[in-house]
């Protein structure tokens, strides 16, 4: 059963790779994507090193949030037991994944810390650069 579902992940988590080098335009070296994820729903932020800075990119791709759902339900057919958070990352031409499950991150609660708690994990003080905001945007103050 366990290699049955290497079986299935394997080939879903180089698609996912394949999928962020299309979305940086090339290269996935650098390139680390911070997904959450609960029924119904997925959150991916993608990121690329480059060198002094780290750039974010737009992630809205339906490929991507495809594939992070099949790789969510091949992860297991209990609920309890697939994965909340995927960290993925590029190196050298090979990719690493980690992930963490409902008993250590409860992701059904909204906060925007853990993508930064891990941004900084991986990047230390790099400066990030997100694309501007669109036209006619405003921000809200509390």
């Amino acid at each position: 059963m366990a290699d049955d579902k290497l079986d299935n992940l394997g080939p879903l988590m180089n698609e996912i790779g394949q999928e962020l080098a299309e979305i940086v335009g090339g290269d996935p070296n650098g390139v680390f994507l911070y997904a959450e994820i609960g029924e119904g729903w997925n959150g991916p932020s993608v990121f690329k090193d480059e060198g002094d800075v780290v750039r974010y990119y737009n992630s809205a791709s339906e490929i991507l949030s495809d594939l992070l759902f099949e790789s969510w339900y091949a992860a297991s057919e209990d609920p309890i037991k697939r994965w909340s958070v995927m960290e993925y990352d590029v190196k050298n031409g090979e990719f690493s994944v980690s992930f963490k499950y409902p008993d250590e991150v409860n992701v059904e609660i909204v906060d925007a810390r853990r993508r930064e708690a891990a941004l900084r994990a991986r990047y230390g003080d790099k400066p990030v650069i997100y694309p501007p905001p669109p036209k006619g945007a405003f921000e809200l103050k509390p």
